[in-house]
């Protein structure tokens, strides 16, 4: 049974699922090689269960439990627990030099599972000691409210580490879809034309971005495609981009955008550096 839960990578989406692991009951590890980091991620955390709290859909006691089973790190040799969740850069060498030093850490038993959002993950697979406890659990920005979490299997995950993982997100109170690994999963392979076309239709001088997202927004979506790409993250949109491109054999369909190219190459990536598409005080 999972008791414990660490997150490696103290980011928005880390800091994120650490919140969500802390009020789903579990006690938890929030690590990040950069002191820095982990108190902006913590600080995000407190500031996000201030919020609840002030709406009422926390009590003051609630608050303060879950800050009280929210621990921060920077040293690896303390990240020890029942499952270990990566969040780090999407780089497979980072990742599976991070699994690697973990699985030497840690019980045969931990299960260790990555948020990639787009890298395979049998491949990350074979390159860890213990693949069979090796998993995928794509969470979705921001952690704390968006509901959907992909559980992915590799050709190599344990039965019994799929089903606690399913366990852990239904305690979380998201709701787990099962797949098996594939380039962008489920989610970000169906998603990618809604990004891709709606930059093509703005090269084209079809559209501007402002009317392409009311447009979007106005027929039914939640958020068009340059507000989201925003809130996700033009780095973390573009990598995923290319990765499915990659993995799909270049098809011109999925090629990705120079447009999305350029922001990344600015560092406009979004609403976490103040600029994207759009500007952000």
């Amino acid at each position: 049974m999972i008791k414990t839960i660490g997150v490696c990578g103290a980011g928005t989406m880390g800091s994120g699922i650490a919140q969500v692991a802390a009020m789903g009951d579990y006690q938890t590890l929030l690590y990040d090689v950069d002191a820095a980091m982990v108190q902006k991620g913590r600080a995000a955390i407190e500031k996000n269960l201030e919020v609840l709290t002030e709406k009422k859909k926390l009590a003051p006691e609630e608050q303060q439990a879950i800050l009280r089973r929210l621990s921060c790190i920077t040293d690896i040799d303390h990240c020890v627990a029942d499952l270990i969740i990566e969040a780090i850069i999407e780089q497979p060498e980072a990742k599976t030099t991070l699994f690697t030093k973990l699985a030497e850490r840690n019980a045969r038993e931990t299960i260790l599972a990555s948020n990639t959002s787009s890298l395979s993950l049998d491949l990350l697979a074979a390159a860890i000691p213990g693949p069979e406890r090796f998993i995928g659990m794509h969470f979705f920005n921001p952690a704390p409210l968006m509901k959907l979490v992909e559980v992915v299997n590799t050709k190599h995950t344990a039965a019994a580490a799929t089903n606690a993982i399913l366990d852990v997100a239904r305690q979380m109170g998201k709701t787990a879809v099962l797949c098996k690994d594939a380039p962008g999963f489920i989610v970000n392979h169906v998603a990618r034309p809604y990004y891709l076309e709606a930059m093509r239709l703005l090269e084209a001088g079809i559209g501007d971005l402002e009317t392409i997202d009311a447009l979007m927004e106005a027929s039914g979506f939640r958020m068009g495609p340059f507000r989201l790409m925003d809130l996700i993250g033009n780095d973390i949109n573009y990598a995923v981009s290319c990765s499915v491109y990659e993995a799909m054999g270049r098809p011109v369909r999925l090629r990705p955008s120079p447009i999305q190219q350029e922001k990344v190459q600015k560092g406009e990536l979004g609403r976490k550096t103040r600029k994207g598409y759009y500007p952000y005080a």
